[in-house]
């Protein structure tokens, strides 16, 4: 499929009147053009059932190219899928994207096409944990964003434990960056993570609440004020 083609699909989904809240609600400087997200789904699972991995590479590298907000978007949902082989490429892809985040939502949906590719191969959090003392706090942040997965096993093999483990280290190494954006990416991943293990967030908690934004630490508890201590 070629940019233009892509683009034109895209261009028959905006719905008028849509960008303008669309771009103050994100806070965006970029070109915003009014598609609704469920659209988006609908699009990029088409291209994804119809495009081999090769051609959705490329199509993604274009469509972030262009900097368009919801192309943005579309480029990350053409790369979310589990099963995605040869993945090499793709993950390459993702990666390159995080120094461009400079906005929640495109970052978040960048992240969730990566977690696909760290489940696929974990080894790939070596990369990740460089990114943890990157300059640019959209990086250090999509490190825990892109690590999610591993908030949620209830009964984690033992490198699946060390994995969890070692993202927490990244997590208080943060502590002290008190940037609102970055003291949430911490709150999430704990709060996440207390659902399924409780314990290693109130022992976190207890050696790092006194440092964290109030807000943080209120995000992290939200499960934990629900269960018994």
């Amino acid at each position: 499929m070629q940019l233009e083609d892509a683009l034109a699909a895209l261009e028959a989904l905006i719905e008028p009147g849509r960008a303008e809240g669309m771009a103050a609600y994100h806070k965006q400087s970029r070109q915003v053009v009014g598609i609704p997200n469920p659209a988006l789904n609908d699009i990029t699972k088409t291209w994804r059932q119809t495009l081999s991995v090769e051609q959705r590479v490329q199509l993604a590298s274009e469509l972030w190219q262009t900097d368009i907000f919801e192309a943005r978007i579309a480029a990350s949902k053409v790369l979310t899928q589990a099963r995605l082989r040869p993945d090499v490429e793709a993950w390459n892809l993702i990666a390159s994207w995080t120094t461009d985040f400079d906005s929640w939502a495109i970052a978040d949906h960048a992240c969730m096409a990566g977690q696909k590719r760290l489940i696929a191969d974990p080894t790939r959090l070596d990369q990740v944990e460089t990114w943890t003392t990157s300059e640019h706090m959209w990086t250090r942040r999509a490190a825990l964003v892109i690590t999610l997965p591993w908030t949620k096993q209830n009964h984690p093999k033992p490198e699946e434990l060390q994995a969890r483990d070692r993202i927490l280290g990244w997590a208080a190494s943060y502590v002290p960056d008190h940037a609102w954006f970055i003291q949430k990416a911490i709150g999430w991943w704990l709060r996440d993570l207390s659902k399924h293990d409780p314990e290693r967030v109130r022992l976190f908690l207890d050696k790092h609440a006194d440092e964290m934004k109030p807000f943080a630490v209120k995000e992290a508890k939200r499960h934990l004020n629900s269960r018994k201590v």
